[in-house]
């Protein structure tokens, strides 16, 4: 039987560590599609699970025990996308058996074990790549080449993330069915019972990897946050290294539509980008002002599936050696400096605080 997909002759074999929700909904759907990708194999501890995703995407090997999918030497490289607290731990044992690893956000939920990891991968000389997925979306692609080419001096990022109340209307709709059992392997305690720790993790590190992507480093944040019945806001002002001043806006969630984008302005032009939900598969709308020509550009953008995007210049970097221009392990780093910062900030009343000085997890 014939499919859609066309397969390049030399790919990149896979592990898949998790089958759960986002598992199932990007990186399983995202291996099948992938132009330089074979899914070698899937590992879950849930029989049912596991039993299931094998089933529908049907790959050469099932495994229950992480170890054992270590062993196979068929298998090139791991994705793993598991609770955030196995992040690092799971990574670690992937690279000490000699495999890339592409790691779903947040990089893990502290930055000691962080740093452990991406030393731990470079000693190897192996690939380690963070799947924050907005870099690979062909509108903000876009955009951040026409800000380093047309925009001059860059003054000021202003970046927002609003979930919205609607959010599982919509991802019920658009996701693929989900599936989930009793034995899935779940972290101690309940991480959503903290909520200004969860949702930090969760959804500041896509506001904060944007916020990287376009502008580079930031050394300070002050922020304040407020709760008022289910609404979590965080506002958050940061100087960057470039010399840049910014602002970003966090609120979970928000009584309309999905809002989330950014400004960037230049001495030279202007940016703004409207993002969508992801589960939407849609390139962002950016609009790009060039001041020397006056003309504003909006690029057509088509391929909205950038959880497929990431794995394949994932792929790319290991068999082609390209260069990644994914998020790699400083980028995960800083995310998790920006993200402990912006809490600390909000214990100390709002006081600025350096990244580099920030130390602990969430």
């Amino acid at each position: 039987m014939r499919t859609n997909v066309k397969k390049e002759e030399h790919c990149l074999r896979a592990g898949i560590l998790g089958c759960g929700i986002i598992c199932q909904a990007a990186h399983l759907i995202g291996c099948s599609k992938a132009r330089n990708i074979h899914l070698q194999a899937i590992c879950d501890v849930a029989e049912e699970l596991r039993t299931k995703m094998a089933a529908i995407y049907e790959p050469d090997s099932v495994y229950s025990d992480f170890a054992d999918m270590l062993k196979d030497p068929d298998i090139d490289a791991v994705i793993i996308g598991i609770g955030d607290q196995f992040h690092v731990p799971c990574a670690k044992q992937a690279i000490q058996a000699g495999k890339h690893v592409f790691l779903e956000k947040p990089m893990g939920v502290s930055i000691k074990e962080c740093q452990e990891l991406k030393e731990m991968a470079q000693e190897k000389g192996l690939m380690l790549q963070i799947g924050h997925m907005k870099r690979y979306d062909e509108g903000l692609q876009y955009a951040k080449t026409f800000k380093e080419q047309k925009l001059g001096e860059i003054t000021t990022y202003k970046g927002w993330y609003c979930d919205s109340v609607g959010r599982y209307t919509l991802t019920d709709n658009v996701m693929p069915i989900l599936y989930s059992c009793d034995g899935m392997k779940k972290p101690s305690g309940n991480p959503k019972e903290v909520l200004d720790h969860y949702y930090l993790l969760g959804h500041g590190s896509h506001l904060f990897d944007t916020a990287l992507y376009f502008m580079g480093d930031i050394d300070r944040v002050a922020a304040r946050y407020v709760c008022k019945g289910k609404v979590h806001s965080w506002l958050i002002d940061c100087d960057f290294a470039c010399g840049a001043i910014g602002t970003l806006d966090l609120t979970v969630a928000i009584a309309q539509q999905w809002h989330e984008g950014c400004e960037i302005y230049g001495t030279d032009g202007t940016i703004y980008a409207k993002i969508f939900n992801p589960w939407e598969f849609r390139s962002s709308i950016v609009e790009c002002y060039d001041k020397a020509t006056d003309l504003s550009i909006t690029p057509a953008a088509y391929d909205g599936q950038f959880y497929r995007r990431e794995l394949e210049g994932f792929a790319d970097s290991i068999l082609k050696g390209t260069p990644c221009t994914g998020a790699a392990a400083d980028d995960g780093i800083m995310v998790m400096r920006a993200l402990i910062a912006t809490y600390q900030s909000v214990q100390r009343g709002g006081r600025w605080v350096m990244l580099k000085d920030v130390e602990g997890g969430l």
